[in-house]
């Protein structure tokens, strides 16, 4: 038997399945549908820094900037494989920009999430793995306000110190951040957790907090993913393969 079923104006996202008769006399042939085009979710990949700004140098000379960038273009592949989303990138060659000119591009374009891509150094090169990052007043620990501190004094470069009014600015950002962009950035750090764990290598303490100036959007979940260290001998020479640095 073939059923066709006309409709009288554009469906969007139909959805249909069949509920097997339980209580009821007869199967029921549901169709989920939307009579509004679904709006694409906007997905806003910061490739940490970038022109004269090198960010991390790494045991084997490789430069965070460069790794930031060839990860943040696969990421975009990845998400415009699926055609309900919209994927922009901060910067996409070697060029620096400042820390709020990569969180006005997210607000310019009204973004649903904003992820931004690092490596990290450390001083004990035994250290390795990935850690998640999101805003808040207190760091989780000296290692994650030192982070911070190295970050967002990278505007230094350009010859303007905002560093003087980090804590002013958090607070003042702290208090008008609405309590649900700060949940919603937590979940999305544990989705990510999830998804990682088995299959890549994970800090102690994955999920930690700063003040990273550039997760300072008021109202967009914000997530800076460090993907490993530059200083491990393992992860330097990880974070250069493709495979890698496609998980």
């Amino acid at each position: 038997i073939t059923l066709t079923l006309i409709f009288d104006r554009p469906i969007f996202k139909p959805n249909i399945y069949l509920l097997q008769k339980k209580k009821n006399k007869y199967a029921r042939i549901v169709i989920d549908y939307s009579l509004q085009k679904i709006k694409k979710k906007t997905i806003v990949i910061d490739p940490g820094h970038g022109g004269k700004d090198s960010g991390a140098i790494g045991i084997n000379k490789n430069f965070e900037k460069h790794i930031t960038l060839k990860v943040a273009k696969i990421l975009k592949k990845k998400f415009k494989k699926k055609s309900n989303y919209e994927v922009i990138l901060t910067r996409s060659s070697d060029n620096y920009l400042k820390l709020k000119t990569r969180t006005k591009i997210a607000k310019k374009n009204n973004a649903d999430i904003f992820i931004s891509l690092h490596a990290d150094y450390h001083k004990n090169p035994r250290t390795r793995g990935i850690s998640f990052y999101t805003l808040s007043e207190r760091a989780s620990d000296k290692e994650a306000a030192a982070l911070a501190r190295r970050e967002n004094k990278s505007d230094l470069i350009d010859g303007v110190d905002l560093s003087n009014e980090t804590s002013e600015v958090t607070n003042i950002l702290l208090d008008l951040t609405k309590r649900e962009t700060l949940n919603q950035s937590s979940s999305l750090v544990n989705y990510l957790i999830n998804s990682f764990e088995g299959e890549i290598n994970l800090l102690n303490r994955t999920h930690r907090y700063a003040g990273f100036a550039v997760l300072k959007s008021l109202d967009i979940p914000s997530v800076l993913v460090e993907m490993g260290y530059l200083s491990n001998k393992t992860d330097s020479k990880l974070l250069l393969t493709k495979n890698y640095q496609n998980k």
